[in-house]
C-alpha cells in the first residue's frame, strides 16, 4: 500500500504547488480538480470511501464546474475597487467570536472530555436492533447519521452554485450587474 500512497501524495504536493504558481485562472481550475481527485484516491485507499466519495463529487466536480462557470461568466482582469472597512470588522469580529468559541474547548487529551466518555457503551450494544441488522456499527452510523451531513453538504453546494449565478446575472442589455 506504500507503493501506492507515497506517489499520490507526492503528485498532491506537486499539484499544490503548481496551483500556488500558476497565472492561468483555467489552468489552475483544472490543476485544483486534478488536486481533488488525487485526494479521492488518497482517501479511497486510506479506506474512508465515504470521504473520498464526497470530495470527488464536491471537489472534483461541483467545484471545478462552478469555477470554470465563473470563469466563463467573468472576464480575466480584475476590476479596480475601493477599500471599504465594513468587509474587514465583519471578518475581525467573526474571527473574535470564534476564537472566543475555542475557550470553551475541553483541554487536548482531557480523559473527562465528552469525546471520550461517549458514546455510551449501549450505544454499541442497541446499534444492531436500531439499525436493522446492519453488519457493524462503523456502517450503521455511516449509513444512517452520515446521510444529515451530505444532505447538509449538498444544500452548501447548491446554495453556493445559486449564490454564484445571481451575483454573475446579466441585465437585459446584455452588460454584467455590478456587484
Amino acid at each position: 500500500m506504500i507503493l501506492i500512497v507515497i506517489p499520490i501524495l507526492a503528485l498532491l504536493a506537486l499539484t499544490a504547488v503548481a496551483v500556488a504558481r500558476i497565472r492561468d485562472l483555467w489552468a489552475a481550475v483544472m490543476f485544483m480538480g486534478i488536486f481533488s481527485f488525487l485526494g479521492a484516491s488518497w482517501m479511497l485507499i486510506l479506506d474512508a470511501p465515504d470521504v473520498a466519495f464526497t470530495e470527488a463529487a464536491v471537489g472534483a466536480g461541483i467545484s471545478t464546474f462552478l469555477m470554470l462557470g465563473t470563469l466563463a461568466l467573468t472576464g480575466k482582469t480584475e476590476k479596480p475597487t475601493k477599500f471599504s472597512i465594513v468587509p474587514l470588522i465583519v471578518v475581525g469580529i467573526t474571527g473574535a467570536a470564534l476564537v472566543y468559541g475555542t475557550f470553551d474547548m475541553p483541554a487536548y487529551g482531557d480523559p473527562n472530555a465528552p469525546i471520550q466518555t461517549y458514546p455510551n457503551p449501549s450505544f454499541v450494544e442497541k446499534s444492531e436492533h436500531d439499525m436493522h441488522g446492519l453488519p457493524n456499527v462503523v456502517t450503521a452510523v455511516l449509513a444512517s447519521y452520515r446521510g444529515y451531513d451530505t444532505l447538509g453538504e449538498t444544500a452548501v453546494i447548491f446554495t453556493a452554485g445559486i449564490a454564484v449565478l445571481l451575483i454573475l446575472r446579466k441585465n437585459e442589455v446584455g452588460e454584467k450587474e455590478s456587484v
